[in-house]
């Protein structure tokens, strides 16, 4: 008897669980501002890779947003320059939260594989035995 439902399914857990980590980031991260002289904070994206040889997917590289970020005016911001201006990150917060629930719900997706696959090779288990 195969178990790759199970297996398949984590690895799907595995890639979500990654992303969420990177959404989190970048929320968390939104606001921060920096001089405008230096690099923004760099949103995160991660690009999944299906396995090869087998089934399922891992995360693959970690991808960089923009460090070019934008001006907000903030004079009263520590590192603001002469002018009164800080960097801030261009991260959509809209785009960040629709990120957030589609992981979750993948997520939760595959963990209900998983448990419907327990159960299938659980109940197959037992018909085996009563046979």
């Amino acid at each position: 008897m195969s178990y790759d439902a199970i297996g398949i399914s984590s690895t799907g857990m595995v890639l979500n669980q990654t992303w969420l980590n990177a959404i989190s980031d970048n929320l968390s991260n939104i606001n921060d501002t920096a001089s405008p002289n230096s690099p923004a904070f760099q949103e995160r994206f991660v690009q999944a890779t299906a396995n090869a040889g087998t089934d399922g997917v891992s995360p693959g590289s970690v991808v960089y947003g923009s460090a070019a970020g934008q001006l907000v005016y903030d004079p009263t911001n520590p590192v603001a320059n002469a002018q009164g201006y800080v960097k801030q990150p261009t991260i959509d917060m809209s785009t960040q939260m629709t990120d957030l629930i589609e992981a979750q719900r993948a997520y939760q997706a595959n963990a209900n594989a998983i448990t419907s696959a327990q159960s299938m090779y659980q109940s197959a288990l037992q018909i085996g035995a009563k046979a």
